[in-house]
């Protein structure tokens, strides 16, 4: 995925997936900080979204796999990352000249709070409880009950218009 939004830069705060409340934040980390938070994987829920909020805005923004996760630049300096598959990919962000300022891991996680797996002759299904139990879709179950599940949800959004 490669978003793209004007003439920008950005620092390497995105690594930490951190706010930076200022510029003075920004410069007040060294290479050396910024280089050993690259090694730490920005950590994303499946199905979910999370905001990188950087203290400079963003030029262009490369997810090595799309299909693991995704992201948007919604204002020059907020990102919205987006966890669409179970795996880890790269994210490059580059500057306005086109140089790679920063180059770090991205993880999409399972989130596990209020989740059940049911497991049926080998056909697995999760229900999010929370506090009632119900059928919800998630990536790894049986297609048939996720179809189930999508086919009642895309009912009740049609007769919502």
């Amino acid at each position: 995925m490669r978003s793209t939004f004007g003439s920008l830069t950005i620092v390497g705060l995105v690594l930490l997936g951190v706010a930076a409340t200022s510029p003075a934040l920004a410069d007040s980390l060294s290479a050396e900080q910024q280089a050993q938070a690259s090694a730490e994987p920005i950590s994303v829920k499946v199905n979910m979204a999370r905001i990188l909020r950087i203290s400079a805005p963003a030029a262009t923004v490369v997810i090595g796999n799309p299909g693991v996760a995704d992201v948007t630049i919604q204002d020059p300096q907020t990102l919205i990352l987006t966890g669409k598959s179970f795996g880890e990919t790269n994210m490059i962000v580059l500057d306005s000249k086109g140089q790679v300022v920063v180059d770090t891991s991205l993880r999409v996680v399972l989130a596990q709070a209020n989740l059940v797996t049911v497991y049926n002759s080998g056909a697995r299904a999760t229900l999010a409880c929370a506090p009632a139990c119900e059928p919800t879709v998630m990536l790894g179950d049986d297609p048939v009950a996720s179809e189930g599940v999508i086919s009642s949800m895309s009912l009740v959004q049609g007769m919502a218009h």
